[in-house]
């Protein structure tokens, strides 16, 4: 049987390790050809691309620093296009707001908000052209929503503003085979968490049970097969609300 995204080339930023590493997998599984980004490590990325690679792909990966917008000028020399964009790339803050600087609200946006924003305006033409596209990007835990935060406000706003920016690729591709969603993770264990990381969230998943990766990649999956989903924000998490964040 055909694999659904066989011929099909997707580009996975921020896809060596955690939830990125297992969508890039996951796409490579339902015959994708992968170009895998990541930001430092070169041991990671050389372990999702082996892993990639099992599964059928014939990888292409970089390291690039993922600091901000500028960034996606060097994606795209490196890929000049895709027909999958997955943007799961988002570095995270706990501040107290009153103690949030200038620098960390630039730092923040720059890379959870601009970054995938560049992304989309550097492939979406492409994509409409082609008559097909899935752009697929993640948000935050309670991001889905507009909704307050007491120490992650640059990280959750940034995040929140996804869901406009795909509901924006939606209206400016009506019919073009084009979609773009968000997915709002809750509380995930990953390779990147210490352990006081996730004792947290041990403490305040629901049940205690964090998700996993590879629970966040089959869902991500069932998104970008499906043509009827688009300029959509959907929260995974389990039904998690957490009020001091």
């Amino acid at each position: 049987m055909k694999k659904p995204f066989a011929g099909k080339n997707a580009l996975v930023v921020g896809g060596t390790g955690g939830i990125g590493a297992a969508v890039a997998l996951a796409l490579a599984q339902n015959g994708a050809q992968l170009t895998i980004i990541g930001g430092t490590s070169q041991e990671r990325l050389e372990r999702t691309q082996h892993a990639v690679a099992a599964h059928g792909s014939h990888p292409h990966g970089a390291l690039i620093p993922l600091t901000g917008g500028g960034d996606a000028r060097k994606i795209r020399d490196f890929c000049p296009h895709t027909d999958i964009l997955v943007c799961a790339h988002g570095p995270f803050q706990r501040k107290a707001l009153a103690e949030t600087s200038p620098a960390d609200w630039q730092r923040i946006v720059e890379v959870n908000l601009i970054l995938p924003g560049a992304l989309v305006s550097t492939y979406l033409g492409g994509m409409v052209e082609r008559r097909w596209g899935r752009i697929l990007l993640f948000g935050g835990t309670n991001t889905a929503t507009i909704r307050g935060f007491t120490t992650t406000a640059p990280y959750s706003a940034a995040k929140t503003a996804l869901g406009v920016l795909a509901r924006s690729v939606a209206r400016n591709a009506p019919g073009s085979g084009v979609t773009c969603n968000v997915i709002c993770p809750g509380l995930t264990d990953t390779e990147y968490m210490d352990d006081a990381a996730r004792r947290y969230n041990r403490e305040n998943a629901p049940g205690g049970a964090p998700l996993q990766p590879e629970t966040i990649a089959a869902f991500a999956l069932d998104i970008l097969k499906n043509p009827h989903l688009n300029g959509g924000a959907y929260p995974i998490d389990n039904g998690i609300e957490l009020y001091r964040v």
